[in-house]
């Protein structure tokens, strides 16, 4: 969440920044309505408590009515602080003065591309259909013990995943990433204080019946958590995870003829970076993480391009956001297999994590994420891209001494 004492000084300022990300700029006077009221029922409630404690025995007339409206007060209190907690939780990160201003996804902006989508001279397959001749890929055993959207992976699909996970790590602990397996369940609070909705149309998170328990939907929200409450010496900072999780989501909704397969799913693993850091470092490790995730791709041998989301596609956490998408001839279009959002200290003031400088006060310091491999997405480049005229596939070079085959054979 932002900082209330920043919206009450800055709420034009704040108005134009959310309006950017297409959220309602009445939210703000909505929420400084009743901050105004909240403000003054706590100062009632604090006089009128005062007052109380300076009665004497024989004052009793005077601590029944005081009492009395010390009880209203404290009621009303509790009301506006409740609308107050909910408000302030509508009003989104502001965007970065970089990010490029646009209303969705239309206006993101392309930064670069590497690599050149490769001519077939032979007809493409998509992989499902490499999936199924390979002998590797199962939707339909998936859809019968799980439900729609699930698959079993089999022989080299089993042993591709195992290896993009581990040559993720390989690839950022070098760089002075801690690697990390989470938990696949969270506590709301911290699913929430991440950004992932339960409920609602844009409801990501399945929730545990009589639990106060998510599955999570990234590393993100465990790695987010695990700081939560702490007061971090600054000299302990940059703190950098490579954390390993499965990964659920409902994905309820439409979302068109290029979902289809393994593109989005309701379970998948995933290597994912998170950084804490100072305030003044985090635009540089947000470009670090974006490094590292296009170093993946072109050890990978992966055509992709580079977009920055515009501030109408950044979400409620993010004030800068980018995108990796890898080229697959099955749709002969890219594809979003990586992403990396700094959330500057807003995810840290939901969780209240902060750090010291010597000398100093506390402060919330900032939170980035962003995706190393994803394993229901990068395989499908791979498959697409490395796919021979004899139904096989080849392996990246730099998955071989992982996989222990160079190639991927059509089962007879």
């Amino acid at each position: 969440m932002l900082d209330i004492k920043f919206i009450r000084d800055h709420p034009e300022e704040v108005k134009k920044g959310i309006s950017l990300k297409g959220t309602d700029p009445v939210l703000v006077d909505q929420l400084l309505d009743t901050d105004k009221t909240r403000r003054e029922l706590l100062v009632k409630s604090e006089t009128l408590r005062a007052a109380r404690n300076k009665l004497n025995r024989d004052q009793i007339e005077e601590g029944k009515k005081i009492k009395g409206e010390l009880k209203e007060a404290e009621a009303q209190l509790d009301k506006y602080q409740q609308d107050f907690d909910r408000q302030i939780h509508l009003i989104p990160n502001l965007p970065s003065p970089l990010a490029p201003v646009g209303k969705n996804d239309t206006e993101n902006v392309e930064i670069r591309r590497w690599g050149d989508p490769r001519k077939f001279d032979f007809p493409v397959k998509d992989h499902l259909e490499l999936g199924k001749t390979l002998g590797i890929l199962d939707f339909d055993t998936g859809a019968k013990v799980s439900g729609s959207q699930f698959y079993f992976l089999y022989n080299e699909g089993a042993l591709l995943e195992l290896a993009l996970i581990r040559f993720a790590f390989d690839q950022l602990m070098p760089e002075g990433f801690t690697p990390v397996i989470t938990p696949d369940l969270a506590k709301s609070r911290y699913y929430l204080g991440t950004g992932y909705a339960p409920k609602g149309d844009e409801a990501q998170t399945y929730t545990i019946e009589d639990e106060d328990l998510g599955l999570i939907a990234t590393a993100e929200v465990t790695l987010a958590g695990k700081h939560a409450d702490e007061i971090i010496p600054a000299a302990n900072l940059p703190i950098k995870y490579i954390g390993y999780s499965h990964c659920f989501r409902k994905e309820a909704g439409a979302y068109g003829k290029y979902s289809k397969g393994m593109y989005r799913v309701h379970q998948f693993t995933k290597a994912e970076m998170f950084i804490y850091c100072l305030p003044e470092e985090s635009e540089q490790y947000h470009q670090l993480i974006l490094s590292m995730e296009e170093k993946i791709c072109q050890a990978l041998g992966l055509p992709y391009r580079v977009l920055e989301m515009c501030t109408g596609d950044l979400g409620a956490m993010a004030v800068r956001k980018f995108d990796v998408e890898a080229w697959m001839p099955g749709r002969n279009d890219y594809g979003e297999i990586t992403s990396t959002s700094n959330c500057t200290d807003y995810q840290a003031r939901n969780l209240n994590i902060r750090f010291r400088r010597p000398g100093s006060e506390t402060e919330f310091l900032h939170m980035l994420n962003g995706t190393a491999v994803v394993t229901s997405r990068i395989p499908i480049a791979i498959l697409e891209n490395n796919q021979n005229p004899d139904g096989s596939v080849t392996i990246p070079e730099a998955l071989r001494p992982y996989m222990g085959t160079d190639v991927i054979l059509p089962k007879k």
